[in-house]
């Protein structure tokens, strides 16, 4: 079991660093694109990726359960939307920060829904995670406000997608896990494409109804195409983390890529991070230590 952890542990440590850069690049793409726009146009490519890789190795395992895969796609692509939106209107690390609230979304659900317990370290750890969080939020100001309300939510959304992969990893490839996923982000973005022209939605679910507008210039299309790449990479570290070991210690790993996000967020012009914010940092390293350890 301890090799399980340390694998599952591995991977999602990877996931966080490849999803801080993706975020990254999402936030240089939105001065091009709406959030809807990247959502699709990131999963159209990705699932060129995944089916070459299913063809080249096909799945071994049943399947089955087909309602909980298609939930798996739907949560997967909510929770996409919302973050690129966040994205787009408040600074990266902050809208890192409030998706980082999954982790505490799926230690919840996986208690109430999966039956996992947690020991005393796994607890502590969680609780030493979430105070980091805190420290983190501070330099940013953080308000609820309707955009870090979305960003919240987006997090929830996160963390059901995580937990229906518990549900399904016996029976679904993590590849077919992730194809699911990607495939509410090709069909969803497209209905709600084709519906824009007919719909006069409220001012604050109008980033759900755009235009499509084909991208032009050759720059934005590699910034596309190498944010394909990375996302697909992190989707398919983060399915084999939950795949591999307890939802609620995974999900402390995760907070691992809020550092990652403010290193890029400082990078693409956001402020550095104060004294607090790395004793947030600290206690989520701290957090991560003890997590392996358990």
């Amino acid at each position: 079991m301890s090799k399980k952890i340390d694998q599952g542990v591995i991977f999602m440590f990877l996931s966080a660093l490849i999803s801080a850069l993706n975020g990254a690049v999402a936030k240089i793409l939105s001065e091009d694109l709406s959030a809807l726009e990247i959502v699709f146009f990131r999963n159209l490519i990705g699932a060129v990726f995944i089916l070459l890789m299913l063809r080249h190795t096909p799945t071994q395992l049943p399947g089955g359960k087909l309602h909980l895969l298609v939930l798996r796609g739907i949560f997967g692509f909510s929770a996409m939307i919302l973050f690129f939106y966040t994205i787009t209107v408040i600074p990266l690390g902050e809208a890192i920060t409030l998706n980082k609230t999954s982790p505490l979304f799926v230690a919840v659900l996986a208690f109430f829904l999966l039956n996992e317990r947690l020991n005393l370290n796994g607890i502590t750890a969680i609780v030493i995670g979430f105070v980091g969080i805190l420290f983190i939020t501070k330099p940013y100001g953080l308000a609820i406000s309707y955009e870090h309300f979305l960003g919240i939510l987006g997090g929830f959304f996160a963390a059901s997608a995580y937990a229906t992969i518990k549900k399904i990893k016996h029976l679904y490839d993590a590849r077919v896990i992730v194809l699911s996923f990607m495939a509410a982000g090709i069909l969803l973005p497209l209905l709600l494409f084709s519906v824009t022209p007919y719909v006069h939605p409220p001012e604050a679910l109008s980033f759900l109804f755009v235009n499509l507008n084909i991208p032009t210039t050759l720059n934005v299309w590699l910034l596309i195409l190498f944010m394909a790449i990375i996302s697909t990479l992190s989707q398919w570290l983060l399915t084999k983390a939950y795949s591999l070991s307890k939802a609620g210690i995974i999900g402390v790993v995760s907070y691992t890529n809020i550092p990652f996000a403010i290193g890029f967020g400082y990078m693409l012009g956001d402020g550095f991070p104060d004294f607090w914010a790395f004793v947030g940092i600290s206690f989520i390293i701290m957090g991560g230590l003890m997590v392996k350890r358990g």
